[in-house]
């Protein structure tokens, strides 16, 4: 921290009754006054203006979803891998030993810690932070792919904890995407409220190169500092500050030479704002975000695919992605698992779903009649209600877009926007929810990712909590098997996604709307500003960043 030094003067006045006719001191001249200087290291940092800064911050939590969430969590938590450039999964050296698979029957894998591996309160980095994070996956509504979490059948430790050992019911070839941001357990598992309140304000601990100063979200700031506790190489910044800010400020914060960086969710006029900027390189950087519109089977309007279909008849999905993308680099999504950034991504919904007579047609073999008011059923008006996370966008302003779309077709709608925790915790395990827009988060397993969007919940295997349903309460068992095979490396997920993603669009369950890309720019006189690994974010990289003007 920059040291400030100084000199301090008094002067004393007296009142005329005590003043004596000795004359004043003679006056220095100018040019030989004192030179009062600051002394003290001057701190270097890089500032990155953001969209927002806002909580909570549990990289597990489908309600936490968001940029600062992605950054935090891939910068401050510690991951056994971590994505390489092309998006493999490559063993973090920082934080282990070794990761392998040493047993095949029970399907075992033993991670080995370092041993001087530390949280930032100087707690070990141990079993029990991977006990904690599997308890937790198997078990909570709303959480990021626990498709692979509720494979595992136990944890055990050695060595004090540095040797883990973790056992499957059955095969799962998608391992290495497990246990990515570990929570330090020690603070949070017997820590009073509920999984919705973890990180939701803070990290009580990290274990990183840089550690939390402050983190003021009302006044919309993050000051990251290098921690003095962290048992490898230090980082040559000594801090990074995220700053919110109008994207009008960010780019006058950049022309200044205020901010080194921005990362912002971009229109078609912010695009060439940003490009107008003298000497700022900018780059397209996907989240692990998918906007999707999701028809709950579990709903009891829903229930019937004759009527999905016609909802999905009834949406006019190339406006809803126009509406959501506004020209900028968001990708539109024709796949119901893989995103469009991703290997292995294969379109799938071709034209758009938008067909009035079709939907008409579909509505009447359904049992419904057109009235002047709209469709009715047994005299009971046929009204759907929308859900979207509070204050998230693009999803609360596309779901009003649903709502005038359905209205146009005589089908009533109402939009509702609970808290995202009551959302995603709550209300899509239960029926009241028709619709809801909400994201397809991608966790780094495909496989994972298909068993979690539209797998069967099941039973815990030792008799425990039964895992959660998907949160579209979707459950088809003649698809299940095809989902086990995908999971467990029987097949080729390849194989597995030609077959079942026209079936999964056929039930009507989803409608993909388009990835979500933040464009992120930089100016010349810093290096190693990238976009990051995929799914890792921009901060992923900021031990490696460098000023270059200091």
């Amino acid at each position: 921290m920059r040291r400030l030094g100084g000199v301090l003067a008094a002067a004393i006045l007296c009142g005329a009754a005590a003043c004596t006719n000795a004359p004043p001191p003679p006056l220095v001249p100018k040019s030989e006054a004192p030179v009062i200087t600051t002394t003290g290291p001057k701190v270097t940092e890089i500032v990155v203006g953001v969209d927002d800064v806002a909580g909570g911050y549990n990289p597990h939590s489908l309600a936490a979803q968001s940029p600062i969430t992605t950054a935090l969590g891939s910068l401050l938590l510690p991951s056994p891998f971590r994505n390489g450039p092309d998006g493999a999964p490559q063993l973090d050296r920082n934080l282990m030993v070794s990761a392998k698979v040493t047993k095949a029957e029970p399907f075992t894998v033993t991670y080995t810690i370092r041993k001087d591996a530390s949280w930032s309160d100087s707690a070990p980095i141990a079993a029990e932070d991977f006990y904690y994070l599997w308890q937790r996956m198997r078990s909570e509504p709303g959480v990021v792919d626990p498709a692979g979490y509720r494979l595992i059948n136990n944890i055990s430790a050695r060595e004090g904890g540095k040797t883990v050992e973790v056992a499957f019911g059955k095969p799962f070839p998608g391992w290495r995407s497990l246990f990515a941001n570990l929570l330090p357990a020690h603070l949070l598992k017997d820590a009073p409220g509920t999984w919705s309140n973890v990180l939701a304000t803070g990290f009580p601990a990290t274990a990183a190169p840089f550690a939390v100063k402050s983190l003021d979200e009302p006044r919309g700031e993050v000051i990251l500092e290098r921690s003095d506790r962290y048992w490898e190489v230090p980082t040559t910044l000594d801090r990074v500050v995220l700053r919110r800010a109008s994207h009008s400020d960010m780019a006058k914060s950049l022309s200044k030479g205020d901010n080194q960086a921005v990362l912002l969710k971009a229109d078609a006029s912010d695009v060439n704002t940003m490009k107008a900027i003298k000497d700022l390189t900018t780059k397209p950087v996907p989240r692990n975000e998918v906007v999707q519109v999701l028809l709950r089977p579990a709903s009891d309007r829903l229930k019937d695919v004759t009527t999905r279909k016609a909802i999905v008849a009834a949406l006019d999905r190339d406006a809803l992605i126009a509406s959501g993308t506004q020209s900028g680099p968001s990708l539109k999504a024709d796949s119901y698992v893989v995103p469009p950034s991703r290997t292995g991504y294969q379109p799938v919904i071709t034209g758009n779903t938008l067909n009035a007579a079709l939907s008409d047609q579909l509505l009447t073999e359904a049992g419904y009649v057109r009235t002047e008011t709209g469709w009715s059923k047994d005299g009971q008006p046929f009204k759907l209600t929308i859900a979207a996370p509070e204050k998230h966008e693009p999803y609360v302003g596309l779901a009003n877009r649903i709502k005038v779309q359905l209205n146009e077709r005589g089908i009533q709608a109402e939009v509702v926007t609970p808290d995202a925790d009551e959302l995603f915790g709550k209300q899509l395990i239960e029926k009241a929810i028709d619709i809801a827009v909400v994201p397809r988060v991608d966790a780094g397993d495909s496989a994972a990712g298909l068993a979690s969007a539209f797998g069967c919940a099941g039973e815990a295997p030792d008799g425990g909590t039964p895992s959660p349903a998907n949160p579209a309460g979707f459950c088809d068992q003649t698809m299940q098997a095809e989902i086990d095979s995908a999971l467990s490396g029987k097949a080729l997920l390849s194989d597995v996604l030609a077959r079942i993603e026209p079936r999964i669009q056929a039930q009507a369950v989803a409608v993909p709307l388009f990835q979500v890309v933040d464009l992120l720019g930089v100016l010349p006189n810093v290096s190693g500003v990238d976009t990051g690994a995929p799914l890792a974010g921009v901060l992923s990289g900021a031990p490696e960043w460098r000023r270059l003007d200091k």
